[in-house]
């Protein structure tokens, strides 16, 4: 050979990818969408939903939260956890804009309470 020394971090070159030529040919396509896309995309969609008798259209997203409210109202102890816990999630996340509805030390109350409740939805 041409004094290419095989060992650690320096395969043979044989076995090395080729110039121009992909590890993985048959891997992900390109432009192809992950399951969060995907899923944001289909939250996002809109559905005519009856209530109090009438017709409206609101996210399937929305559609959801009123759902899982529902159940939690009724009594169901997995639908409260699972609402709290997306409430714990929500306000706990930094705001989008200036005007914050949640002062610095409640933030803070909220970010120490947040992993406990999370904790206990796991528990069930």
């Amino acid at each position: 050979m041409s004094g290419y020394k095989v060992g650690y971090g320096k395969p043979p070159k044989t076995t090395q990818f080729k110039k121009g030529k992909s590890g993985n040919p048959s891997g992900r396509p390109k432009g192809s969408l992950n399951l969060a896309t995907d899923v944001t995309a289909e939250l996002g969609e809109f559905i005519t939903v009856r209530e109090d008798g009438r017709s409206r259209r609101v996210s399937k997203q929305r559609a959801l939260i009123k759902s899982l409210m529902a159940k939690a109202l009724q009594g169901d102890v997995r639908a409260m956890t699972s609402l709290l816990a997306l409430y714990a999630r929500g306000i706990t996340e930094a705001p989008n804009d200036d005007n914050q509805a949640v002062d610095a030390d409640e933030l803070q109350v909220l970010r120490r309470f947040a992993p406990r409740l999370l904790r206990s939805g796991n528990r069930r």
